[in-house]
């Protein structure tokens, strides 16, 4: 009678397995990251579509006025529209998540432009074209990676683009960011004054020069 037996992996057999892993891992990790990626920019549309209906809610209280410059905006949408500070903060945001009326981190701007009377809150019917004109996007810093800057209860977080051509967006807190937080830096999201959501090209985002190409681009900064 022959007895059975069993043996274990060589060496090489191990090495080709160890291999073999490695390979499916390499192909593996860039579908994770993708994953990832497409669920940060899906919950930062969700973020900026909660503002922007919370904004709505708020002109209908205010006689369709947006916000004063004399408070912060942030202050004006929280807590009665917006009971949470986490709506606030950017999924590409990287700062711990604090719910406080002055410390928690604050991603997104509002376009600056509303406040081009500093004595009067601009009338959102004077908004020509609410679905082309930028309400908020992601107020970034001007480093080199994706970082922000804005704090609930300091400063109010704003976002323009600078002169023509200049392929940059100037938010504030944080200086001038040159590229968007996602899609390896290429795009960037954002909520208009009709309160639908997109995600765009960094280069159509920074543009505030109609073309025969973009011609509503002047628009998306200027109501």
């Amino acid at each position: 009678m022959t007895k059975g037996f069993s043996r274990g992996f060589t060496l090489l057999e191990l090495l080709i397995l160890i291999a073999f892993l490695v390979i499916l891992a390499s192909f593996g990790y860039p579908v994770l990251l993708s994953a990832l990626e497409r669920a940060k920019i899906t919950q930062d549309l969700n973020n900026l579509r909660q503002i922007g209906l919370a904004t709505q809610s708020y002109l209908s209280d205010n006689d369709n006025n947006l916000f004063s410059s004399g408070a912060l905006w942030m202050s004006q949408l929280h807590p009665k529209y917006l009971p949470g500070w986490n709506v606030f903060q950017s999924p590409f945001d990287k700062r711990r998540a604090v719910e406080s009326d002055t410390t928690s981190p604050v991603s997104y701007g509002v376009n600056a432009n509303i406040y081009a009377d500093p004595n009067n809150a601009m009338a959102a019917a004077k908004i020509s074209k609410p679905i082309v004109f930028i309400f908020f996007a992601p107020g970034q810093t001007s480093a080199p990676t994706v970082t922000f800057q804005g704090i609930a209860g300091t400063g109010a977080p704003g976002v323009t683009v600078l002169g023509v051509g200049s392929n940059t967006a100037a938010s504030s807190p944080g200086g001038n960011a040159t590229a968007g937080p996602q899609n390896s830096r290429q795009r960037i999201n954002a909520v208009f004054a009709d309160v639908h959501c997109e995600s765009l090209p960094w280069t159509v985002f920074t543009n505030n020069t109609s073309s025969a190409s973009d011609p509503w681009a002047a628009q998306r900064w200027s109501p």
